[in-house]
């Protein structure tokens, strides 16, 4: 299940709220400048389709996405617990950073948290299927997929090959609770 928890910068063991409904998290990102949508597929997607079946599942609300925002471009990325860098992969992404242009990721199976560290509070997103998130650029953040992780994501690119994470040199995202494997 979508979770969101809101922390104060300085409390990490305490939330301030947890919101479960997709409706209670989409409103508290909102009012943050973060986009929280939960899209369905418009045709069945067999386990290990490819790249072209996944994204013409989701056409519709990516095209639409691609009007509204610009972004260029769209790929799909996908992680199973037994790949032989994953932990190398989940170190990479657990050190607060920005981007200069949006990360927007929706997805398709499995799950990520995605933490952002937003005017002293602490926004902790639990993403799971069906979810989509739109981090703008300028956000401090930081991604955990767990020691086991398990997603496939279609990502949103205004510009793929200058998506590149700018480190803030913070030890923040060290305090706060990290990912969890999802057990289905």
């Amino acid at each position: 299940m979508s979770r969101l928890r809101i922390f104060d910068e300085n409390h990490p063991a305490t939330p301030l709220s947890l919101h479960a409904e997709h409706a209670a998290i989409a409103h508290e990102l909102g009012k943050v400048g973060v986009r929280f949508e939960q899209w369905a597929a418009n045709q069945p997607i067999a386990p290990g389709a490819g790249q072209d079946t996944v994204i013409a599942a989701y056409r519709n609300d990516i095209d639409r996405l691609m009007r509204e925002e610009g972004y260029q471009s769209v790929d799909v990325i996908s992680l199973a617990p037994d790949h032989p860098d994953r932990a190398a992969l989940r170190q990479k992404f657990l050190s607060e950073h920005t981007h200069s242009e949006d990360e927007v990721r929706f997805f398709v199976a499995g799950a990520g948290q995605f933490t952002l560290h937003i005017a002293g509070k602490v926004y902790e997103v639990l993403c799971e299927q069906g979810d989509l998130i739109g981090v703008p650029d300028g956000t401090r953040h930081w991604f955990d997929m767990s020691e086991a992780p398990y997603f496939v994501a279609i990502r949103l690119f205004t510009n793929k090959e200058g998506w590149v994470a700018n480190f803030t040199g913070s030890d923040i995202a060290a305090g706060f609770p990290r990912m969890q494997p999802v057990t289905t």
